[in-house]
């Protein structure tokens, strides 16, 4: 019998209890109650609130600008349509960078005011004090290592990182740091496949990737892109599983001419 068919709860134990069976974890993001209800039902393992509300929801063109009251915003409207996924949210930039004060506080916030289960941090070790920090009030961490998107003035694009062999090293290092430092699983985005396999093969806790290949412990996806919701972004990492886009489109052009042309609504459709 596999872990996830008699668990009723998903928690960070059960995640590691995952990995040392090699049951692979689907994660997705969610943003409100009615995309999180629905993936929650559906038996999704981990729900991300993840710091991309910026680009999906908001239509920013990096993660940067989301604030802490908007990623909590939408954390209380996803945890009220979940029963069984761990949630986690993204701690979102300018809130943990360089100030382990200020990252305990933002993090303590989230859990009191939103009542997720985790936090998430994009980093290795230039964030691993507040990692400890926030640790030690018994909040639960994830790590995020390779494309880190709050840092993209600093890389100045989206390409695949760790692909020269000092990043690389730096990568493996950092994911062994912060296993060491407490973190119960890390993201690994867009980082070539080998590299992955190589963490997920030395790290005791669960790797979840994110164009990180299938030797890893689980996938995350973000749904608006998974769905087909979004139809600007198309990196080789992404599989749509369907095409919203259009079968919205459809929907609200049938809508629009049954209006004009006075067939919505019909006589069984009023009072």
């Amino acid at each position: 019998m596999s872990t996830q068919s008699n668990v009723k709860v998903v928690t960070t134990h059960v995640l590691t209890a995952m990995k040392l069976r090699e049951e692979k974890i689907a994660m997705l993001t969610a943003y409100d109650f009615s995309m999180a209800k629905i993936i929650d039902q559906a038996g999704i393992d981990i729900i991300l609130v993840g710091d991309s509300a910026s680009n999906v929801m908001a239509g920013h063109q990096s993660t940067l600008p989301i604030t802490l009251d908007h990623m909590i915003y939408h954390a209380q409207s996803v945890v009220r349509g979940v029963e069984r996924a761990l949630v986690v949210v993204d701690l979102p930039f300018g809130t943990y960078q360089g100030n382990s004060k200020e990252a305990l506080c933002s993090a303590i916030r989230i859990m009191k005011e939103t009542g997720a289960q985790a936090v998430k941090l994009e980093g290795g070790r230039e964030i691993v004090e507040s990692i400890q920090r926030i640790l030690s009030a018994g909040i639960p961490v994830m790590g995020h290592l390779g494309l880190t998107p709050q840092s993209i003035h600093k890389f100045g694009t989206y390409v695949v990182r760790a692909k020269e062999e000092q990043e690389a090293q730096k990568l493996l290092e950092d994911a062994i740091l912060l296993e060491e430092t407490g973190c119960f699983a890390i993201v690994l985005e867009k980082i070539p496949a080998v590299l992955a396999k190589k963490v997920a093969e030395n790290a005791k806790i669960p790797i979840i990737g994110i164009g990180a290949g299938k030797d890893v412990d689980g996938q995350v996806l973000v749904v608006h892109d998974m769905l087909g919701i979004n139809q600007d972004f198309s990196p080789r990492f992404l599989r749509r599983y369907h095409n919203l886009y259009a079968e919205i489109t459809g929907s609200v052009t049938s809508y629009i001419k049954d209006v004009r042309n006075r067939d919505f609504p019909n006589e069984s459709e009023q009072y």
